[in-house]
């Protein structure tokens, strides 16, 4: 389902005593969070925020925000997670965020009739992406993200379309 605005990560703490605060991105790379001019305070985008600053460091990205001057600012937004518009991400058309992959039925390649269940997560192993699929009997089954197995989504139609490795769903259906 594709969602106008999109989670970017939480803020997790301070940096020094003039405000600046940590952020976990949720995203490739910190160099994705960098450009972004504006984030918003709440999925609905009615809280919004100026970025004076966004560097990386470590394994987060530092964030100066507009108005947060102070530690004690800073601190007041430990745990608030932050959000961009879509359009402001300047994705390819087909591309995705993965907080629209979730919820999207994934469908047989060879089957169009064939549902294998809906994505409920996604994670990472360090070579590719991991959905988790639960099947229409309750079962999770984890398929690697790979070409040859993932031949598409269409997150506006809710629909993912998958050709399985031999084996994976053979207990599940």
């Amino acid at each position: 389902m594709i969602k106008r605005y999109l989670e970017l990560g939480p803020i997790v703490g301070t940096h020094g005593v003039r405000g600046e605060m940590k952020h976990d991105y949720w995203c490739a790379s910190p160099e994705f969070v960098q450009p972004l001019k504006a984030d918003f305070l709440d999925p609905e985008g009615n809280r919004s925020v100026d970025v004076l600053s966004a560097r990386p460091h470590k394994k987060q990205v530092l964030l100066i925000l507009k108005g947060v001057d102070s530690v004690e600012k800073a601190e007041a937004l430990r745990d608030t997670v932050l959000y961009i518009r879509r359009e402001d991400a300047g994705l390819k058309d087909g591309a995705w965020f993965i907080a629209e992959l979730i919820g999207c039925t994934a469908y047989d390649a060879d089957d169009p009739e064939k549902v294998w269940g809906v994505i409920t997560d996604v994670y990472n192993t360090g070579a590719n992406d991991i959905w988790v699929i639960r099947t229409p009997d309750g079962r999770d089954v984890h398929i690697p993200a790979i070409k040859d197995v993932v031949l598409g989504a269409d997150v506006a139609e809710n629909k993912a379309v998958i050709r399985p490795l031999k084996g994976l769903f053979d207990d599940a259906h």
